[in-house]
Formats: structure tokens, sequence, C-alpha cells
């Protein structure tokens, strides 16, 4: 059987789940690639770091060189994240005609047609399966399975950490800090979970699926985002009384070779497959002209589900052959050329939690504002005093608007005496 020598830079998480399905499926590794399949080198920063796992000394290495000056080394494997060094480390592989695999999801949203450019004018593979949703083939289902269609909408719970928060939330009616300190203990939210919370990796992971699915550049400042730290215990019951999951969608729509990007909390109705959709899992819903309506459905992180995207990564690119080259692009992400929609022309329902004094007549000033902006109510829920004093929450639920006349109605709402504050507005999708 004829050998293959592959490195990694990096052994984190994602490093040690690929390391460990090595050893774990090493014979089907062989007999689905044809060929014996051996890292021979792994990058790291500190060699004397106890990893708790049995690796040889000698495949240890803090120099890149050792790996790009290593011509049968065919395969680099990025698992280190972020932007620096891993771009310098990509594209110096890549001139030496080395295949790449990565789960760089910063990296690919932020510079990936840089690198996608340089790996096909080089002649070498390049595949990102980890990169978005773990262990779910999103990436492989988009760009080989679905290619006869021309994909409508996608609507993707793409961050874990955010379900899981959100799933604790609703089943066990904890508080947002509560079920935030869970998940690190976890090991589902790091120390600073910024990037998670305020919507930063969905953010990153959306720019990638768009780009993929249409065909065209994505700039991440294109995807409007917002994160979870404004859902309250108060919000989620709100949602169950009017039939709702909330839930961290990442939304793409094409209306009229126009696209809509946008991260932000979402109410889904309870009865729709993401509604269902709980703990640290990760699912993806999309529409196609021909398939139609589909959805998959895994662990989106984790050292094992993201180790298994980069293995199979690593496996395509051997059969595809890697010892000659690549006569198979890189898909491009310009295709075609795409115009972004702003955030204010996206039409959308809404709910919107208010804290008003309780007085009679305060309800029908606030509904007279909407009405001036050309905002139908569907319900309006008003309960007994939850505040001290004289306030009461109330809440509204729209009929589909335009975002530029809910944002119009808030600023004309707070210059009401009776309105306190306007405490939340989650958007709502039907399907």
């Amino acid at each position: 059987m004829k050998k293959v020598k592959i490195a990694l830079l990096g052994l984190g998480n994602v490093g040690t789940g690929v390391w460990k399905i090595f050893q774990m499926n090493k014979d089907e590794i062989e007999k689905r690639s044809g060929y014996e399949v051996k890292i021979s080198k792994i990058l790291v920063r500190d060699k004397k770091k106890n990893r708790g796992l049995d690796i040889p000394e000698e495949l240890i290495t803090t120099n890149f060189k050792d790996i790009l000056e290593d011509d049968e080394i065919k395969v680099v494997v990025e698992v280190m994240g972020g932007i620096e060094p891993a771009k310098s480390y990509i594209l110096s592989a890549i001139k030496n005609k080395k295949h790449i695999v990565t789960a760089n999801k910063m990296l690919l949203a932020t510079r990936g047609d840089e690198l996608f450019k340089e790996a096909d004018e080089n002649g070498v593979m390049f595949r990102y399966e980890a990169s978005v949703a773990g262990g779910i083939p999103i990436i492989n289902g988009i760009n080989e399975s679905l290619t006869a269609n021309k994909i409508e909408n996608l609507y993707g719970i793409v961050n874990g950490t955010t379900n899981y928060i959100l799933s604790k939330m609703d089943l066990e009616k904890v508080n947002f800090k509560t079920a935030l300190k869970e998940a690190q203990v976890k090991g589902y939210a790091e120390a600073d979970p910024t990037s998670d919370v305020d919507g930063y990796d969905s953010q990153y992971k959306l720019a990638i699926l768009a780009a993929l699915s249409f065909g065209t550049q994505v700039d991440v400042s294109n995807v409007y985002r917002e994160g979870i730290t404004n859902i309250s215990s108060l919000d989620i019951e709100y949602a169950r009384e009017l039939g709702y999951k909330i839930k961290l969608l990442a939304i793409v729509k094409n209306h009229d070779n126009k696209l809509e990007l946008r991260v932000h909390p979402t109410m889904v109705p309870e009865e729709h497959p993401l509604g269902a959709v709980y703990d640290s899992f990760n699912a993806i819903f999309l529409k196609g002209n021909a398939v139609g309506e589909l959805m998959f459905y895994g662990r989106g992180a984790g050292d094992l589900p993201t180790g298994s995207a980069v293995v199979s990564d690593i496996i395509a690119i051997i059969k595809e052959d890697v010892e000659g080259e690549n006569k198979i692009p890189v898909v491009k992400n310009n295709l075609w050329k795409k115009e972004f929609k702003e955030m204010s022309e996206v039409t959308c329902r809404y709910y919107i939690r208010a804290t008003v004094i309780d007085e009679p007549g305060v309800l029908g000033e606030i509904t007279k504002v909407f009405g001036e902006n050309k905002v139908s109510l569907r319900s309006v829920i008003q309960r007994g005093r939850r505040h001290s004093g004289q306030y009461v929450t109330l809440v509204f639920e729209t009929y589909l608007t335009k975002e530029t006349n809910i944002i119009s109605s808030i600023d004309s709402l707070y210059e009401l005496k009776s309105v306190n504050k306007i405490d939340n507005l989650i958007r709502i999708e039907e399907f």
C-alpha cells in the first residue's frame, strides 16, 4: 500500500480529535483512501505541554520549516485557528504545492477568496468542511450534492454554545447568567464567551455558507449581527405563550439577485424542525428550487465531531489524486455578482416587549404610533403589574413589516411619556 504523509498545524481541541480518529479508525481510513496515511509532523507552540496523548516525541515540532521543507508531506491540516500565523502558513504550504485542509472559520470568512485564488493558481486542493457546523457535512452537501439546485434560502443554528444556553433557559427556566456559567463548566463556552454569545462565530459561519451557496463574494461586514445577551427568561416565557422557541439563527435569503444576510435571536414556531434543536446541537435548514426543503442536523462542535469532518476532507483529497496536479478547481465565490440588502430593507415579523405606565389610554397611544408608522399588530399581551410602582409589561406581535418602520416606531415610542423602556425586540420567522 502506498503511503501519504500529512502534517497538523495545531494540537488543540480539533487537532486532538484528528489524532484520536487516526488512532481509532486506522483500518477504515486506509481502506477508504487506498493509502497508508501517516501524521508525520505536528506543529505546536510548546513541546513540553502535557496533552494527555501518546504521541511520539519526534512528531512534535515548533518549527514550521520542518513541515514546509519536507517534500513527502502532501497535505497540511490547519487546526490552530485565528488569522495569523495560520494565513501565512497556509499560503506558504500552497506555494510549496501542499494540499490544504482547514477548520478555520474566521480565516475563511475574512481571507477566504485570497486563499482560494492561491490554491487554484498552484493547482492544489483546498477543503474546509470542518469550518461550519462541526461534523455536519453541510459544506460538501452544498458543494457537491446540491449543485443542481438554486438555493433560495438557508437558516442555521450554527453555534452550539448559544443553543445550549437558550435550551437551558427554555427547558429548565434558568436565567442567562446561570445558563452561561453551566456552559462554561461543561466546556461549551470559553472563559471569554464574546465570540459565541455576541454572534461573531455565527456571523463568520454564515459568511462562508452564503458565499458557497450563492457563488459570490461575501464580506463579514455584509452580515447583520446581534447576540443573545439581551434575551431574558421573560422573553422565553412570552415566546412559549405565543407558540415559539428562541434560537440564534444565521439567515440568508435570495430576493431578485439580492442577498439578505443576518444573524440574530429569532422566534421560531415550536412545530418547525429548528424549534426542536436543543442542547449543543447544530442544524441547517435550507430550500433548493429542485430538491425542496432539507435539514442537516448533528453535533456542531467537539473534538471528535469536528475532527471527523477534518479527516473526511483529508481522505477526499487523497482519493482525488494526492500525487498529481488537481484538475478540479476550488469552488469559487466570484461566479455571480450579488447585491446585499441593508437591514433597514428587511421585511419580517417582530416581537416587542415594553415597560409602560399602567394607566388608561396608554395602549391606545402606543397602537396609534405603530399605525402611523405602517406597522400592523397581530396580537397584544398585557398582564398584571410585574414591576414596582406604576409600571406594567406590554408585549406586541406584528404582522410582516419593514425593519425601517419598526425602528421609526420605536423612536417615536420613546417620545411618549407613558413608555418607560423598550425592553427587547426579537424577529420572528414563519418559514
